[in-house]
């Protein structure tokens, strides 16, 4: 019924509608969709956080920190385990993958998984973000739809992106800097085809949000100290440290996971992360949930209440004790995120970085007051340490800069906001130069970038340009029948196989070609006295970018495939390799 119907809608639009026309049509579904996913979201986790905090006394919340936690990512854990029966953590990594990867296919259930998984592990007190889970649910609603309607790979990589726009727009009523993260983030190519869709969902989901949630957002706050030429300098010392706190956030964040990972046994790897996470929480309430209320109170100049609720509320007049705080807040805070992901928690790094630069704009604000007596706004580098640490984690200035624009109604600090993210994210660069979505996906070759000769690599599959029209021959042959092969193919080149099929060489016409007319020859020349064995083989598993680099170091026309046994499977030849990207860059391009 469902392919009847589809195909259905697919006759009744082409002839109806251009192509174009019938994205625009779906990019607006697409986005009210995925802001709608994105409020539910948020109104799930607000209200589950709601009734763990007024069920108890505050006397006694305060102990149940250590229990909160623990059994959020249990029951994440639970539902991961036998209900979903798939990985759905990572979000934005995961969309990258299915773009790279996958077509821009993405499974149904992450329409609505990631939505619960992340409500029991944000509810109940881990310390990662909703950001992440909610792009993906958008994304995936964007992928679905196209993949309902058989559209081809660009056209669903328009409609994911759509999905994310959509539901970011939703999440922080930003919808310029929805559209740069789709761009930038995602990498997706700006062309007309695609930013015309991207607009039409940002735009779609900001407005449902205003319609359902009024004009709250994550935090309110307009800027009241105007940008002073002066503090040029302190912008640029906060982009530097911005930078190395950034550089901390994803060597840590990577660290902590593989610790966790390499935990075999998952009540050891439960009991363990969920102690720690509750140790941290009850040390440093503020590393509990998302941590907008702690970014609010420091834009709104109600620091003190950092310490509220700790055991050390009786130094909150004490600069340097602030100081100290603050510092081990950086050190904690990603430490806190890792474990609540390592130990089977679902959630993002989005929330979790605007609040490290958070704490990084105001720990260096405090301190140049305290140390050197120097009065910078302290509001206004809450605001730039948020895009310094967003910049520097997620390598993208841009979204940085036009996100913290919009939700803080600070325009006037376009400057500042771009000296910091800016050098943030030079001074990350050369120590790390994938961010914090890329980095596993560019150690196994699976990105895919702006650039559309590597976007068009990274579709390629081997078996897909795999020719196996090649005549082999065998170990025990004579020239004789080597003879023989070669009188039935049109190649040149002849793979040599054992009985279990397994490569051996290659015997090349140009080296038998003057001993073709010696039948003398023929019933003493074997094939092993003409094998040569090639400089680079290719495996059927092997990343496309290394069989480009084998063809330019080899010089080859035709390079032997083999799998994991060594058994021979085929060649790829350098004209049809590129034959086949040829098809893909011109399908990338029609717009």
């Amino acid at each position: 019924m469902q392919k009847l119907g589809s195909e259905y809608l697919n006759n009744w639009r082409k002839k109806n509608l251009s192509h174009q026309n019938f994205l625009i049509i779906l990019s607006l579904f697409i986005g009210i969709i995925g802001a709608l996913s994105a409020v539910l979201l948020k109104n799930l986790v607000f209200y589950t956080s709601y009734l763990l905090k007024t069920s108890f006394s505050p006397e006694q919340f305060n102990y149940l920190y250590l229990g909160f936690p623990i059994i959020g990512i249990f029951l994440t854990y639970l539902f991961v385990k036998y209900i979903v029966k798939d990985k759905i953590s990572h979000g934005v990594s995961r969309i990258l993958w299915s773009i790279s990867k996958n077509n821009s296919n993405i499974k149904r259930h992450n329409t609505w998984t990631s939505m619960v998984a992340s409500t029991l592990t944000v509810g109940f007190g881990g310390s990662v973000g909703l950001e992440a889970p909610i792009v993906l649910t958008g994304s995936a609603i964007g992928s679905n739809v196209g993949q309902y309607f058989s559209l081809d790979s660009r056209s669903k990589t328009i409609l994911l992106a759509c999905g994310a726009a959509g539901a970011m727009a939703a999440i922080f009523k930003a919808p310029v800097a929805a559209v740069v993260f789709a761009l930038e983030v995602l990498m997706l190519d700006l062309t007309m085809a695609s930013l015309l869709p991207l607009l039409i969902a940002s735009l779609a989901g900001t407005s449902v949000s205003y319609f359902l949630i009024g004009e709250s957002i994550m935090f309110s706050y307009s800027v009241k100290t105007p940008f002073n030429l002066t503090n040029i300098p302190f912008y640029l010392l906060l982009g530097i440290f911005a930078g190395f706190v950034s550089l901390y956030f994803t060597k840590s964040a990577f660290w902590v996971e593989k610790i966790f990972k390499n935990i075999p046994n998952y009540t050891k790897k439960l009991i363990s992360g969920g102690i720690l996470l509750g140790i941290l929480i009850f040390i440093f309430p503020i590393l509990y949930g998302e941590g907008y209320e702690s970014i609010s109170a420091l834009l709104n100049s109600r620091y003190t209440e950092l310490l509220n609720n700790t055991i050390f509320w009786q130094y909150q007049g004490n600069s340097y004790f602030v100081l100290l705080f603050l510092l081990l807040i950086l050190i904690f805070k990603v430490i806190a995120m890792a474990i609540t992901n390592g130990a089977g928690g679902n959630g993002g790094i989005f929330a979790p970085s605007l609040f490290m630069g958070a704490i990084t704009g105001y720990f260096l604000a405090v301190f140049l007051k305290t140390i050197f007596n120097i009065d910078v706004p302290y509001e206004n580098f809450v605001l730039a340490g948020m895009a310094g640490i967003m910049s520097g984690v997620m390598h993208s200035p841009l979204t940085a800069i036009f996100l913290i624009a919009e939700l803080s109604g600070g325009y006037n600090l376009f400057v500042p906001l771009m000296i910091t993210s800016s050098i943030s994210y030079l001074t990350v660069m050369p120590f790390e130069p994938h961010s914090i979505y890329t980095k596993k996906l560019a150690a196994k070759g699976e990105l895919t970038t702006h650039h559309k000769d590597k976007t068009a690599l990274s579709k390629m599959r081997i078996d897909e340009i795999l020719e196996t029209n090649f005549i082999a021959i065998s170990e025990n042959d004579c020239l004789r029948n080597i003879i023989e092969a070669i009188s039935k193919s049109n190649r040149n080149i002849f793979p040599v196989i054992n009985n279990q099929n397994r490569f051996l060489g290659l015997v090349f016409l140009d080296d038998i070609r003057d001993k073709i007319f010696k039948p003398e020859l023929y019933d003493i020349t074997y094939t092993k006295d003409l094998l040569v064995y090639p400089e680079e083989t290719i495996n059927i598993d092997e990343n496309i970018n290394s069989v480009v680099k084998k063809f330019r170091k080899t010089g080859y026309y035709n390079i032997p495939v083999i799998d994991k046994d060594k058994t021979y499977l085929g060649f790829i030849s350098r004209a049809n390799f590129y034959t086949k990207y040829k098809d893909i860059i011109e399908s990338m391009s029609e717009d």
